[in-house]
């Protein structure tokens, strides 16, 4: 399978900070990736920078389909091509859900009202939540609202998806209800970067399972590999900590 998205030498720094250490990856077309480890190990920095939410040091590169991404013109079109789901929903709450899906694809793809009305309907439906297209944020739960930025990221089309810790802001009987949606997307064949600290979440729904510590990234293999015969010491303490081993 060809690579979607592809990190040379990437490295991140704030002031002396070394977030990023040279991280190279590959991630292919139609591959879910998890990746796991410790708070503060350059997880949510490394997804920040495949679009550009953060900015790399220049001594690397990201593509996206073979696009450099970096500042110019060239980021409208990456980041219309890669959907990102936050921790928090970022909605705005002065419009309904059904007009933040809409938003996005009528101002930057030029989409009819009526096409985009009918796709954010649609997607709606994908997501479990018809019935609140004319609510706002408001008025939906913290699941319910994180299953609607699921939905207006799809309404991109996009080629790729990022979640950074799509559930960590939600109490905990919500959990289930967006990673359930983010399991049916994963059999969709979307391409998928998720970071999250479900680890039987990314047993269930990954391809590969990637172990950042440090801003590095310590190993990386199946989730076979990775939750039953970790390799590396770190990878083994930290999966002792979060499943109590």
């Amino acid at each position: 399978m060809a690579s979607l998205i592809k990190l040379e030498n990437v490295t991140k720094h704030y002031g002396d900070f070394k977030a990023l250490d040279g991280i190279n990856l590959e991630i292919a077309e139609g591959e879910v990736v998890c990746v796991i480890g410790p708070s503060g190990s350059g997880k949510s920095t490394m997804i920040r920078c495949i679009n550009l939410l953060e900015q790399y040091d220049k001594t690397g590169s990201i593509t996206v389909d073979g696009v450099l991404v970096q500042k110019g013109s060239n980021l409208k079109t990456v980041r219309a091509e890669v959907g990102m789901v936050f921790q928090s929903f970022n909605l705005f709450p002065h419009l309904t859900i059904l007009k933040n899906i809409m938003l996005a694809p009528m101002r930057t793809k030029g989409i009819f009202k009526a096409d985009a009305e009918i796709k954010a309907r649609e997607l709606l439906a994908k997501v479990g939540i018809s019935e609140q297209a004319d609510k706002y944020p408001t008025q939906l739960s913290g699941g319910q609202q994180q299953r609607v930025a699921i939905a207006r990221a799809l309404a991109m089309e996009p080629k790729a998806l990022l979640f950074d810790e799509p559930t960590s802001a939600l109490d905990p009987e919500m959990v289930g209800e967006v990673l359930d949606v983010i399991k049916k997307l994963a059999e969709t064949g979307v391409t998928m970067v998720v970071v999250t600290h479900e680890m039987g979440f990314a047993r269930q729904v990954a391809d590969r399972v990637i172990f950042m510590d440090e801003g590095n990234i310590v190993e990386q293999g199946t989730p076979r590999e990775i939750f039953d015969n970790p390799k590396e010491k770190r990878t083994r303490n930290f999966l002792r900590a979060v499943l109590n081993h």
